[in-house]
């Protein structure tokens, strides 16, 4: 009866054991994807092959050493009875052939592969006909999504619908960034006066997360962003939900272009103080390209303090921002 009794406890622990054990899978189930082995694009699926072929190849050389050293240890023991006393022996030629001969061969063929990845997930060449055209803006510290073609624009939220060939065209009205959605596309930096492209499309609907990866303040932690991949009506009915918003005007986004993160911007527009994504409806579909183009005006021109300055100095030496 003593063994008995510690059973029930035993099944107690066991119990708590299995629930730690898929908590945290439930949570990262509710959480937005973060890696590119949890695809949602081809793009993002054939990052993950790769990886996985670069780990196989390179497991011919690290798997020989891993097993080779401890029966190498063991055959050359003190005692051991099969080790063979060759003091004159310095050199093997199948031995320096193999040494050699294999990781070349392993440098030659992942070489190959990264010249065919490369050019094959070419970040500027899109990967369907008629894509949904984006533009985004880099800021301090949060991200502008402008759809043209939509006539909406968000902050800190990106929504696409499922199948739909994505073009995202990206500038920063601030320091360089570097943007990435690791479980879609690759990375790729953004810079004031210049742009630069991403290309992709989602193949299943979900939530992933995106960030700026280039460190650019205080706040550069918290410049994330959610992309919603959605099914084709549920997309529409997101539109027709965020074109009755605001309209983003040059006022507005001289409140955004403050060095803040989207709660203190929420704030500051007069909105409750939370993380949640900020919609805007009508925005001017030239503010894209006039912020662009503010960093090839001179610092006297009176479009820049339109838009809130460049951040860049004036001839004088004192920042503008």
């Amino acid at each position: 009866m003593r063994l008995l009794a510690p059973l029930p406890r035993l099944w107690s622990f066991a119990g708590l054991a299995l629930a730690l054990l898929f908590l945290p899978a439930a949570a990262m189930a509710a959480a937005p994807t973060q890696s590119f082995l949890q695809p949602m694009s081809a793009t993002a699926q054939e990052q993950s092959a790769h990886l996985m072929r670069v780990i196989a190849v390179t497991m011919i050389v690290i798997l020989p050493v891993l097993i080779g050293v401890p029966l190498i240890l063991w055959r050359y023991r003190l005692r051991g009875a099969k080790a063979k006393y060759t003091p004159e022996w310095d050199y093997s030629g199948k031995l320096e052939w193999v040494l050699w001969g294999v990781p070349v061969l392993v440098i030659i063929v992942l070489a190959a592969w990264l010249w065919s990845f490369t050019s094959r997930l070419d970040p500027y060449e899109p990967v369907g006909q008629k894509p949904l055209q984006v533009q985004a803006i880099g800021l301090d510290w949060k991200w502008v999504f402008i759809y043209p073609e939509e006539g909406i624009a968000t902050v800190d939220e990106l929504a696409l619908p499922v199948g739909r060939p994505v073009e995202l065209t990206l500038t920063t009205d601030t320091v360089m960034q570097s943007m990435l959605i690791a479980p879609l596309t690759g990375q790729i930096y953004a810079m004031p006066g210049m742009t630069t492209k991403l290309n992709f499309a989602a193949t299943r609907t979900g939530s992933a997360e995106g960030e700026n990866t280039q460190f650019n303040g205080d706040s550069f932690g918290r410049q994330k962003f959610i992309v919603k991949a959605l099914q084709p009506g549920q997309y529409a009915a997101w539109l027709s939900a965020v074109r009755g918003a605001p309209v983003l005007d040059d006022a507005t986004y001289r409140v955004l272009r403050r060095r803040s993160v989207l709660a203190g911007a929420r704030t500051d527009l007069g909105l409750s103080k939370q993380a949640i994504p900020i919609y805007f409806s009508a925005p001017d579909r030239s503010l894209f390209d006039r912020i662009v183009a503010k960093y090839h005006l001179s610092g006297d021109s009176g479009a820049v303090p339109a838009l809130g300055g460049t951040g860049l100095p004036p001839k004088g030496g004192v920042s503008s921002r």
